[in-house]
């Protein structure tokens, strides 16, 4: 099989697996038992966190490890509308098309009497800093913006976003799961005061990820009970993946440049042969994206009968976000770069990591045509648009 919906999820790679396995039978203690196992065990877990740390150029009392990207989410979003609230403000302002653990989340938030603003993305998924600009008041308590998209992989001007909130005194999140480990992501020169990370968006185990959290912001409890976590998060800590993500981390950002040289280059050929296909378009910005993604819509077909044919033919890929698999609608992200609902449809979602293949990315290029063709034959909608009963979009 290819596997082509890193997007989605990561192998773990070999040397995570390696470093992972003495914390299941040899350094297993509770961090917070006071006996030899328990100190080891403690040990071990402020050395990652100061590791972790490191890598992201901020202190380490500032990380905090939790189950992984939409807890970061949760726990930021909720943290910061707290302070908000204390000092009476209550809006917030984000973008209409982030991840759902952002979107869900203020949906809540706006059922408490929070006012929240969705700034617009446009054809090339990118914000306006001037539209930031415009919606800023002096109710804002946050913007949460997240760094690179998952479905279309743009990336938004985030140091000149953290810079506007800097200056009007606003608490500035972003969720980074998709950024980190593909692009560099320096949450203090670029003026970040929050940050979400998931560890298995860059070959680290499922189940963990970080939130940083500048220690200018009060981060209220999320968790209650023990002392966990600067007693922030109560819960015994997953110390073995807590490890892997560190490896895995420390891995990602020592390779980041040759893996996002080769990653762009394998993507540029998908761009540059799929959209030979007849009314194809690339979705998003072409450039200003991660080296991973490829997003491109194919006219006249269903974007899961197209995944299910890629699959029979060994090939996995997506057609949008992994939250959203189950859903019939169309995303919300290609709907917010203004694709009408019968072009949003038919997406096809191809994001590579650093064991792609050029010989796989062949393979993808001969057999992506031959299966759009195959079901734009058996599509009523194709065949009107062909008789010219409708009109192409693309």
């Amino acid at each position: 099989m290819i596997y082509l919906d890193n997007g989605a999820t990561t192998k773990v790679s070999a040397k995570v697996k390696k470093a992972m396995l003495p914390y299941f039978d040899l350094y297993y203690g509770n961090a917070s038992s006071l006996h030899e196992y328990g100190q080891r065990a403690k040990e071990h877990l402020e050395n990652a966190r100061k590791r972790v740390a490191s890598l992201i150029g901020v202190d380490a009392s500032a990380i905090y490890f939790t189950s992984g990207g939409s807890e970061s989410d949760n726990w930021a979003i909720e943290s910061a509308c707290k302070f908000g609230e204390l000092k009476g403000k209550k809006h917030i302002i984000t973008t209409t098309f982030e991840h759902h653990a952002i979107l869900n989340t203020l949906k809540e938030k706006e059922k408490q009497g929070f006012k929240v603003t969705y700034l617009p993305v446009y054809e090339n998924g990118i914000i306006k800093l001037e539209d930031l600009k415009k919606e800023i008041c002096q109710d804002t308590c946050l913007v949460t913006i997240m760094f690179a998209n998952n479905e279309i992989g743009t990336i938004q001007p985030i140091k000149e976003i953290g810079e506007i909130c800097k200056e009007n005194n606003i608490i500035f999140h972003s969720d980074a799961v998709q950024a980190i480990g593909q692009v560099p992501v320096n949450p203090i020169e670029m003026n970040l005061d929050m940050l979400s990370i998931s560890a298995h968006k860059f070959h680290g185990p499922k189940g963990v990820g970080i939130l940083y959290c500048n220690k200018k912001i009060p981060l209220f409890n999320f968790i209650n009970g023990g002392a966990q976590e600067q007693g922030k998060r109560a819960g015994t800590e997953n110390l073995a993946n807590i490890v892997g993500l560190t490896v895995a981390l420390e891995e990602a950002l020592a390779h980041l440049q040759e893996n996002s040289l080769k990653e762009t280059r394998l993507r540029n050929k998908l761009f540059d042969e799929l959209t030979k296909i007849p009314h194809s378009k690339i979705n998003g910005d072409k450039v200003n994206r991660l080296p991973c993604n490829v997003n491109i819509s194919f006219e006249g077909i269903e974007g899961e009968s197209l995944i299910l044919l890629l699959s029979e033919e060994g090939i996995c890929a997506s057609s949008g976000s992994a939250c959203t698999s189950g859903s019939l609608d169309p995303s919300h992200v290609l709907l917010a770069i203004g694709l009408p609902h019968e072009i949003a449809h038919g997406s096809l979602r191809l994001t590579l990591s650093k064991y792609t293949t050029d010989e796989e990315i062949e393979k993808v290029i001969a057999c992506v045509p031959k299966v759009v063709e195959q079901l734009r034959k058996l599509s009523p909608v194709w065949y009107e648009l062909e008789k010219g009963r409708r009109n192409h979009l693309i």
